[in-house]
């Protein structure tokens, strides 16, 4: 990685996360992992400062008080966020049950390398 920070001034989250998911956390809720291989590339992400409830809000197009929880988890090199859902798991005008097809907009969040 110290190569590409001499070329590049950002990469996009998708290029250093290892894992990067949603999924069902009851029926209100969906979670949010961003789970990264080594303490390198969590901590130049954490230390970074863009995965914030503003940027989150911004991206999925919701208001912040819809994010009830944003958790920087050292011992597993992981970012989780949690949002509440507009209508409840498998209820009408509820697009995605198991919550796992929410996570596509992290991908191309600009972390700074420099």
């Amino acid at each position: 990685m110290n190569n590409m920070r001499t070329r590049r001034k950002e990469m996009r989250l998708v290029e250093l996360a290892k894992t990067i998911r949603s999924k069902n956390a009851g029926p209100d809720r969906i979670t949010f992992d961003i789970i990264f291989q080594d303490k390198e590339h969590y901590e130049l992400v954490k230390k970074s400062q863009v995965i914030n409830k503003q940027q989150i809000a911004k991206l999925f197009g919701i208001d912040e008080s819809r994010i009830t929880d944003l958790v920087e988890f050292d011992p597993a090199n992981a970012i989780k966020f949690t949002i509440a859902r507009r209508h409840p798991s498998g209820s009408p005008g509820e697009s995605d049950t198991f919550g796992s097809q929410q996570y596509p907009p992290l991908y191309n969040i600009k972390v700074p390398i420099q």
